[in-house]
């Protein structure tokens, strides 16, 4: 089996989108699956929202949807490559790498709408991997391009989220695994790798 680099983008895309995914309570998932985009309210475009595109690590961070009320409606995001590679353009690290002081990453913070980090991807059992899932944090005016321009469709994965769950709880880990959204590497053209390249 070949190797997966330590930080690669991996996730469901075409030729015109690339998936990520969030989890929210019943009010924002419902609004935001009514218009195909986010309302508010109830959804905030002042906080960081941040999006991922590797499911397992969305079902780590929400509990297979079972792990709090604010979290137990997953989303699946299809937005617009050029829209994912905008926010990777005018992206930083969340926290200052070891190639960059802590002014320089404050500069680049000041000017830059996204944060990325990057964490241990989640197996079956949401147990850490050797390498990594990135998330993007979208503050800023890049909130308002993803809810106004970049989003092109919404859909409801929860049921996906607990069917897995359940093989996974039962033992049933090939039935899981084949439940499990296709994702692939994904390139995100040069001046978005650019930017992940400043990071490292």
């Amino acid at each position: 089996m070949r190797q997966i680099p330590q930080r690669q983008i991996r996730a469901v895309h075409d030729a015109h989108t690339i998936r990520v995914y969030q989890a929210y309570r019943d009010e924002i998932a419902d609004t935001a699956l009514a218009r195909g985009t986010f309302v508010s309210p109830p959804f905030s475009r002042t906080r960081m929202t941040w999006i991922k595109p590797s499911f397992l690590w969305m079902m780590y961070r929400a509990g297979w949807g079972f792990k709090d009320k604010n979290q137990h409606r997953i989303l699946a995001i299809d937005i617009s490559r050029e829209g994912f590679a905008w926010a990777l353009a005018n992206s930083c690290p969340s926290r200052p790498p070891a190639s960059m002081t802590h002014d320089e990453w404050e500069r680049m913070k000041e000017r830059s709408p996204v944060r990325i980090q990057w964490d241990p991807e989640r197996d079956l059992h949401l147990q850490a991997l050797d390498h990594r899932a990135i998330q993007i944090g979208l503050g800023g005016e890049s909130v308002g391009r993803y809810v106004d321009g970049w989003i092109r469709a919404i859909t409801d994965v929860t049921p996906l989220a607990h069917a897995v769950h359940a093989h996974v709880s039962a033992g049933r880990l090939e039935e899981a695994r084949a439940l499990l959204p296709q994702e692939r590497p994904y390139a995100p053209g040069p001046e978005a790798q650019q930017a992940l390249d400043r990071m490292a």
